[in-house]
């Protein structure tokens, strides 16, 4: 298992630091608004949960060319592989400008979500450009995917930490207006996003039409580049479970951040702080979540099931550690942490204290996120949908909305939901994994 353990680390550190790259970025943003008045880290706040669920939906269903382009690598077969590559790119680009605009046409609607005037019209134009933000990603994202599947975890990752400070450098440009560009504020943030987005997904495509390690797949285009109806469909087929599972968890999050803008300002900045904080940790387990995916995927291929069962219990168990590691950093960086992002002391003590229960549910969200992976892997993504479904929308939502407004517990409330949700939708989706991991080992097994 050691050995295993191994080669997952390696697959997952790139993709780990990638993650942390792209949570980098909502960090970046989240601390040059909080200078400008935690009005503005209100707005920032807002949309980053009104443009998490369209995120979301484009991620999962683009997420699909990983297993695909793994296991058709795991069965050597190189026209498969460069074909889905096609159809990603393909995929992306039109659930990419869908998504940008319905996010134009909910950007009418802000003043209608129960929220502080002054935060809505702060917001409006910020939102608008991180939806049009969503067609670049979606194309990084379908090409990250591919090189992900064949487990060259390294290019993304790479190009992801170089445009960090270029994130960085557009954000200080255009929210104080430095250099001669106009000081756009909130929006400011907004444009840098799109700008560095589109810089990274020319790259990503550069990249891989002249890398020699993409050569074999890239020299197929004339045979393999073809749209067609059953890739989509099969692309779907596990592309809209898989959305549908991101949705419903960030989903949760995001309807959960606008309640609480029910409840002020002040106590959605504090919110936004503890989930920017809670989002860094989560990368490491969505790291070894993705790495868990792509070996299964790939010793799935193969017919691998020794290996199966090796990756599946290493992983689990390295993201329940993992949770244990990130709940006792946050416990002890609490009392720091606010302070990045706001210098308003009431603000800070609310998300220190949020901080006590984002520590609490490290271990259930990064056992889950394993969870979610390791099913996708064997192409298991109808039933674990709707365990998150339930987890979220039938357990925890509930139980924050109460919490908070019946037993006035206020934002305490909403994130002691996240907890239970959190926990029912670990205990689940693992045990729904090692329950058909040993049909498969069996069915693997008879093969043989």
């Amino acid at each position: 298992m050691k050995n295993t353990f191994k080669t997952t680390l390696a697959i997952a550190i790139p993709l780990i630091l990638g993650n942390l790259t792209q949570v980098a970025y909502g960090l970046i943003d989240t601390a040059m608004i909080g200078s400008l008045g935690y009005k503005q880290l209100a707005a920032a706040s807002l949309v980053v949960n009104v443009i998490a669920i369209p995120f979301v939906i484009g991620l999962g269903l683009i997420m699909a060319v990983t297993p695909l382009v793994a296991i058709a690598k795991g069965q050597d077969n190189h026209h498969k592989v460069a074909h889905v590559l096609y159809n990603g790119w393909v995929m992306s680009i039109v659930v990419g400008i869908a998504l940008a605009v319905v996010v134009h046409i909910l950007s009418n609607y802000l003043v209608n979500m129960g929220q502080d005037p002054i935060v809505a019209a702060l917001a409006r134009d910020y939102l608008i450009i991180m939806g049009y933000s969503l067609i670049p990603m979606m194309v990084f994202s379908a090409c990250k995917n591919f090189s992900d599947g064949l487990q060259y975890t390294q290019t993304a990752m790479t190009l992801s930490i170089l445009s960090l400070p270029l994130n960085a450098l557009l954000c200080w440009l255009f929210i104080y207006g430095h250099w001669g560009f106009p000081a756009l504020g909130v929006s400011g943030a907004g444009m840098a996003t799109l700008i560095t987005r589109t810089v990274l997904a020319i790259a990503m495509i550069i990249v891989i039409a002249k890398h020699k390690v993409f050569n074999p797949f890239i020299s197929l285009r004339k045979e393999a580049w073809q749209l067609r109806t059953a890739t989509i469909k099969e692309m779907l087929g596990i592309g809209i479970p898989s959305s549908l599972q991101y949705c419903m968890e960030a989903g949760a999050f995001s309807i959960s951040g606008i309640v609480v803008g029910w409840l002020g300002a002040v106590p959605q900045a504090a919110h936004q702080i503890a989930l920017n904080c809670a989002s860094a940790t989560f990368m490491a387990s969505l790291g070894f979540s993705m790495a868990g995916s792509i070996r299964i995927s790939d010793a799935f291929g193969k017919g691998q099931a020794k290996e199966l069962v090796l990756i599946g219990r290493s992983t689990a168990i390295t993201g329940l550690l993992y949770g244990f590691l990130a709940a006792i950093l946050l416990v002890v960086l609490g009392g720091y942490l606010p302070y990045i992002f706001t210098r308003n002391p009431v603000v800070a003590e609310v998300a220190r204290m949020l901080l006590i229960y984002a520590a609490i549910f490290q271990i259930s969200d990064s056992t889950q996120a394993i969870g979610v992976g390791l099913c996708r892997g064997v192409k298991d993504v109808v039933k674990p949908t709707i365990y998150v479904a339930i987890a979220y929308w039938g357990i925890g939502i509930p139980i924050g909305y109460l919490l908070a407004f019946h037993y006035h517990l206020g934002v305490t409330g909403i994130w002691i939901g996240f907890v239970v949700g959190l926990s029912f939708s670990a205990v689940l989706l693992n045990y729904r994994f090692f329950k058909n991991l040993h049909k498969i080992v069996e069915l693997l097994n008879r093969g043989q």
